[in-house]
């Protein structure tokens, strides 16, 4: 038996079998009752749903039944049978009972309901205990599944990039420093700048803000890979959208441009919110009904609609001649914001969007540019509630465009001369973007913080366990 001697009562609340033994394990959600039976709502984390241990109390010893408190761990033996209350099919009837764990019911924090979220992020070891968190990492783990599953079935090949780096992908400036100096007496050049050549790599490092140039290598050797992994930037941002630490999955695909990439991105994203709504469908209920009471409506309105292929120059004058008051003005130049976003989405269009073609001097490098030499070939894809959710483009595949770009952009060349040298031996058109997997998740669960879609969040002066 591989499930540490029990059946998961998500089985248990399916099942057609009935006076049957069975062994439950989980934590105590509720406990109440009379002197004579009593009614435990145990839950293990396979479903946001209870299973009841009915307890004939006369059988047991009061001081063992004393000990099970909200948030207690037991194990129970006893027989699965029709329920004879209305809210669940099954219940169990207690033949024996174990304490693996108690709960002081005067410091457990969770011992009441209704918790506020910014209370539940500070006992973040606790919170995935709560309905709420359960239901958001079963979400989170079968989206992860999809992906990798999506990837694998298409001919993709995952691609483990590098955590840490020499690279600045994005061209941020924020990133975190990784070395093994002595940082109260760091080693000195004759300039009196600190001495990297002694460090642990012998050249400045950090933690990756994105493994999508490294990708490019994969791509051009694999056709089609893409990477899935933890990245960092040290902004500090303490806003509803910032992590410090998050999780991005980049395809790269050789071959590929624009009209490819914006194909394959709609597809991608389409087939993740299917696949919530096809397994992921009691967590989805539940957090429709206790957070975003549109959130299933919205996850089928993407499914059920083409997305909108928008020119940047087109909507920026649709956004101009909207009437609309923004908090941002909007300009040809300017970068776009979430409620420029949310507004040709949601009440424009009604339709998700591809926003392509945009302003060279607002994108990164390594962006092909269009003949214009004023706009790139990039591609945002914009979702309801969100703004953008996907960020790509096309990369510049001709060596002297992307070297000139470089250097007109300020940046030294002897950083990325391997990045260079792919475009001299073997080049070829090829695409990518990027998918933060919290804002994904923002989407799916219609949580409103970016800090409750991951189980532990890193922020400024939040890196507590």
């Amino acid at each position: 038996m591989l499930n540490g001697g029990r059946t998961k009562i998500a089985e248990l609340l399916k099942t057609g079998n009935r006076d049957c033994d069975v062994v439950v394990k989980g934590w105590v959600r509720t406990k109440r009752g009379n002197k004579n039976v009593a009614f435990i709502a145990l839950n293990d984390g396979s479903t946001v749903n209870n299973i009841q241990v009915v307890v004939d109390v006369a059988r047991f010893d009061e001081e063992l039944l004393r000990s099970i408190t909200t948030g207690a761990c037991l194990r129970v033996d006893g027989v699965l049978v029709t329920s004879q209350g209305s809210g669940q099919p099954v219940e169990v009837q207690a033949r024996r009972i174990e304490v693996y764990g108690t709960a002081d019911p005067e410091t457990y924090p969770l011992q009441k309901k209704g918790h506020s979220l910014e209370f539940l992020r500070e006992i973040a070891y606790l919170r995935p205990r709560t309905n709420t968190f359960g239901a958001v990492l079963r979400i989170r783990h079968a989206m992860a599944y999809a992906i990798h599953k999506y990837f694998n079935d298409r001919g993709f090949y995952y691609l483990h990039t590098p955590l840490i780096t020499g690279s600045d992908a994005e061209g941020a400036g924020a990133m975190f420093t990784v070395t093994t100096l002595d940082m109260e007496n760091p080693p000195r050049n004759e300039a009196g700048r600190v001495d990297y050549t002694q460090d642990f790599f012998g050249k400045p490092c950090n933690l990756t803000v994105s493994g999508q140039l490294e990708g490019e290598l994969g791509a051009l050797a694999l056709s089609q890979i893409y990477t899935f992994g933890p990245t960092f930037r040290a902004e500090n941002s303490n806003t509803p959208r910032h992590l410090a630490e998050f999780w991005m999955i980049e395809p790269e695909m050789a071959f590929y441009e624009l009209e490819d990439n914006m194909e394959l991105a709609e597809d991608f994203l389409k087939y993740l919110i299917n696949y919530a709504l096809e397994h992921c469908m009691e967590d989805l209920e539940f957090m429709n009904k206790m957070w975003d009471n549109e959130l299933i409506d919205r996850l089928k309105f993407v499914v059920h609609n083409d997305f909108v292929r928008l020119n940047y120059t087109e909507g920026i004058e649709i956004l101009k001649q909207s009437g609309r008051k923004f908090e941002f003005p909007v300009e040809w130049g300017v970068d776009l914001q979430s409620e420029h976003e949310r507004y040709l989405v949601e009440e424009h269009f009604r339709k998700p969007v591809i926003l392509i073609n945009y302003p060279k001097d607002i994108k990164a490098f390594y962006m092909k540019q269009n003949e214009d030499g004023k706009t790139v070939r990039a591609m945002d894809v914009l979702f309801p509630k969100i703004g953008e959710i996907i960020g790509g483009s096309e990369r510049e595949a001709d060596y002297g465009r992307l070297r000139a770009r470089i250097s007109e952009l300020g940046m030294n060349e002897k950083d990325v001369w391997w990045y260079l040298d792919t475009r001299r031996w073997g080049s070829a058109p090829h695409s990518g973007f990027g998918l933060g997997f919290e804002r994904l998740l923002l989407f799916v669960t219609g949580m409103a913080n970016i800090r409750d879609v991951i189980p532990f969040p890193r922020t400024p002066k939040n890196a507590e366990f």
